[in-house]
């Protein structure tokens, strides 16, 4: 089984997997690249809000995820907008119909990666055999349990990225080299280090999860009004 973890950065997408021989790394930077890869590997951990909700503000994946989390790392789960308002042309027509729903505004941070929320859900809405094999998950809630249950520095800082680097080797000795080379080969502009972190532990759990199985949150799938799971997937 071909398995891959993949999270967005300002060029588009960056894709790692670790699979024994057939390591690699590469950036996509346009839907067609993206949905290839959605077709050549048969596991995708991805950092991208998959099931919306129609008109609730908080999905129940995410209440679950801040509360394993905790502390200041629950900040970084947010509400994805629902399902009415991801096609909005603004932030203001977005947001006019999140409160219309919900009561809410869109945050500033979900709009932002709107067009990536997008892309995924039209590529895995247009052919079921995705569904299965695109599976959301959360870095920080994946560094935690790599970190023996808590991760001690912010990936904002230089050591926070040194340490969940220092973590991510320990299991993967080609970490190191593709941690350098990435940084060498693109710029900052195209790709931030904690976007190379994240798509590491993606592609480490989602190889993992080949052999130790998959878990979810909630325990109990649900699923948005067009069949995609809302669920939060990690080992």
């Amino acid at each position: 089984m071909k398995t891959a973890g993949l999270d967005g950065c300002q060029a588009g997408w960056v894709l790692i997997s670790f699979d024994e021989g057939d390591e690699v790394y590469k950036i996509l930077r346009d839907r067609d690249a993206l949905k290839e890869a959605f077709e050549e590997y048969d596991r995708i951990f991805i950092d991208m809000p998959i099931g919306l909700e129609d008109e609730e503000y908080t999905r129940t994946c995410d209440e679950q995820l801040r509360k394993k989390l905790g502390g200041e790392y629950a900040s970084s789960v947010f509400s994805p907008p629902i399902r009415p308002a991801l096609t909005a042309p603004t932030y203001v027509e977005a947001t006019m119909i999140s409160q219309e729903y919900t009561d809410k505004k869109i945050t500033l941070q979900a709009w932002n990666i709107t067009p990536k929320i997008q892309m995924v859900d039209e590529l895995l809405r247009a052919d079921d055999s995705l569904k299965e094999k695109v599976l959301e998950s959360h870095p920080e809630f994946l560094f935690q349990d790599l970190n023996g249950g808590m991760i001690y520095q912010k990936k904002n800082l230089k050591k926070g990225i040194k340490h969940r680097v220092e973590l991510l080797e320990a299991q993967e000795p080609i970490v190191d080299d593709f941690f350098r080379d990435i940084k060498e080969e693109f710029r900052r502009n195209e790709v931030e280090e904690d976007d190379i972190v994240d798509a590491m532990v993606l592609a480490l759990y989602a190889k993992r999860s080949v052999e130790q199985g998959l878990k979810t949150l909630p325990e109990e799938v649900e699923y948005d009004s067009e069949g995609l799971p809302k669920a939060i997937h990690y080992v």
